[in-house]
């Protein structure tokens, strides 16, 4: 490793400000600028000798970057943000429809659907919103 990985190795693991799995990478990356045996490294930080090799091979492949912290991972953008979340709980929060004593799932729908942009909400999806904000569309 060069003089400028080592240092970003030791700040790495001198510091509590990064996630288990990048400490012990960085733990891994410095064991093994110092020629500590793979077995030795895999019994005191526990884990696997995929583990070492990964860390090896993409530290190889890329630097201390990519061999350290997790590269974002692609995947579908949330379609519904916090601030419709939050649309949604206030609206399970406010009084029920006319005639009825509380809210339903599907009534709930159905006045989210009349939100702006919220116009395509499924049942299931304002359930989750709800169920992440432990509310009880019923509860008055």
């Amino acid at each position: 490793m060069t003089d400028k990985d080592r240092s970003v190795v030791d700040e790495i693991r001198s510091k509590g400000l990064h996630q288990a799995r990048e400490v012990n990478r960085a733990h891994v990356l410095s064991s093994l600028d110092r020629g500590v045996p793979e077995a030795q490294i895999m019994a005191v930080l526990g884990i696997g000798r995929t583990a070492v090799w990964r860390t090896r091979a993409a530290y190889l492949q890329g630097g201390v970057e990519l061999a350290v912290f997790d590269v974002a991972r692609s995947g579908r953008p949330r379609q519904y943000g916090t601030d419709d979340e939050a649309r949604v709980t206030a609206l399970a929060c406010s009084a029920p429809p006319a005639g009825r004593q509380r809210w339903t799932i599907v009534e709930l729908e159905r006045a989210a659907r009349q939100e702006p942009g919220m116009g395509t909400v499924s049942r299931e999806t304002v359930r989750r919103m709800l169920k992440k904000t432990t509310s009880n569309p019923g509860a008055g």
